[in-house]
């Protein structure tokens, strides 16, 4: 299956939309996932995936931990605006979205959205050109 054919096939299954965020020395940077999922209960885990060469897998590996927004329907405009290439900074982005910081990870956090998810990393699986991150929320 070419990487087009790929895209075809999956790109209209329908997923819930998340939004990560991490905080990074004196900035806050984040994006759109909707590769993103259940993992365990016990203990409490998520997995999404990210594009291995992003800026943002490498930048989580690095922090060691994050948040996850689940977005309402209602949030789409804010979902388009962290996946549009070159964004600027999440702070820049959420300038008019009520957010607060996630308090172990001092990620920023969207408070309307459906859920607020603080994580550390657990792990990662290098998956062909995505890895596969396991985040344990702690909060």
């Amino acid at each position: 299956m070419s990487p087009r054919e790929y895209a075809e096939a999956l790109g209209s299954f329908a997923s819930g939309v998340t939004l990560l965020t991490l905080r990074e020395d004196l900035d806050d940077i984040g994006t759109t996932v909707t590769a993103f999922m259940a993992a365990s209960a016990d203990p409490p885990l998520v997995c999404l995936g990210l594009a291995a060469e992003s800026y943002v897998t490498e930048a989580i590996a690095l922090a060691g931990s994050c948040a996850i927004t689940v977005l309402a329907a209602d949030q789409s405009v804010l979902a388009s605006r962290f996946a549009a290439a070159g964004r600027p900074s999440a702070r820049l982005l959420m300038d008019d979205v009520p957010h607060e910081r996630a308090a172990h990870s001092g990620a920023l956090v969207v408070t309307r959205g459906l859920a607020a998810l603080d994580c550390s990393l657990e792990s990662t699986v290098v998956a062909g050109d995505h890895v596969l991150i396991v985040l344990r929320i702690l909060e």
